[in-house]
């Protein structure tokens, strides 16, 4: 039986299109060549942040953050930052009495950004709270706490396989790997993420389902 269903939030809930536009902007690049990189760092297998580091070498990522966030350019989300899904996705899963949970790899900012959305969650949390990231197994550890039940009636939602698909595998929850974003997109038809996603969708409607069952 699935209690829990968490959700990742990047190429999950929302899109990432404006964090990357908004780093493109800031290290005056064309968006194009942001977005560019991005994936090219993505196919290696890379973390995304690579990127950046591609763009400026050197650059301390923790301190342009802060930089952009005194300039008055820092994280932001609003309703068009959401995939279309999410809302009725996530309305029908808690009627189907689903625990609905959001947590990824996000700032201390992004969690609040997202708390102010309003989404239908029971709890919205990111690694910037907790302290810990995916894919360490401490995030997932923390996640079967905050859900209040086993981990084999968790079912993690993601489209990254190597911070979500697999971590959440090796830590004992059932998975779905999300066909949505680059990552979701490019890792979709790969052998790991055949093997060890209990289910693979293309919309997050397509859970409803199997929270009902």
């Amino acid at each position: 039986m699935i209690r829990t269903i968490a959700f990742d939030v990047g190429e999950t809930i929302v899109r990432d299109d404006r964090y990357w536009a908004s780093w493109a902007d800031w290290l005056h690049v064309p968006r194009h060549t942001m977005s560019a990189l991005v994936g090219a760092v993505v196919a290696q297998g890379k973390d995304n942040a690579e990127a950046l580091r591609l763009i400026q070498p050197g650059i301390d990522i923790r301190s342009a953050y802060q930089a952009r966030e005194d300039a008055g350019r820092g994280e932001y989300l609003d309703e068009t930052d959401v995939y279309e899904d999410v809302r009725p996705a996530l309305t029908a899963l808690r009627e189907a009495g689903a625990r609905v949970i959001i947590a990824g790899n996000q700032t201390v900012r992004a969690g609040e950004l997202l708390r102010g959305l309003d989404l239908p969650a029971d709890l919205i949390a990111t690694s910037g709270e907790w302290g810990v990231a995916k894919p360490a197994p401490e995030f997932f550890e923390r996640l079967v706490v905050e859900s209040g039940v086993p981990a084999e009636e968790i079912l993690y939602v993601g489209d990254h396989p190597q911070n979500d698909t697999l971590p959440a595998h090796a830590a004992g929850l059932r998975t779905a790997h999300l066909r949505r974003g680059p990552w979701g997109h490019l890792w979709a038809e790969a052998a790991e993420v055949v093997a060890t996603a209990d289910y693979r969708v293309s919309s997050l409607t397509e859970l409803v389902p199997i929270a009902a069952r």
